[in-house]
């Protein structure tokens, strides 16, 4: 594996688990799609920092968790933004 991926890997599960960022949030950061940021956290920190694999994958879980819930506020939002104009 490129060192330079080796780094990222370990830097993506790190702000993860510091900050509870989206794989979105975490993609932008790093400059990178979010598959890449998916196979990186789900496949190669396998090989990069196996001890990190249980963290993420909770912090994972709790973001699938709670989707739901951030799509009905942004929707709430946005009905309340178009009553707002007309």
């Amino acid at each position: 594996m490129n060192r330079s991926i080796f780094y990222r890997v370990k830097e993506e599960a790190n702000e993860l688990l510091r900050s509870k960022k989206t794989i979105r949030e975490i993609a932008d950061l790093f400059h990178v799609s979010k598959s890449t940021v998916h196979k990186d956290l789900q496949e190669r920190l396998n090989y990069v920092a196996p001890e990190l694999i249980t963290p993420v994958k909770l912090v994972l879980q709790e973001h699938i968790e709670i989707r739901h819930i951030h799509g009905g506020e942004s929707t709430k939002r946005k009905y309340e933004a178009l009553k707002h104009k007309n």
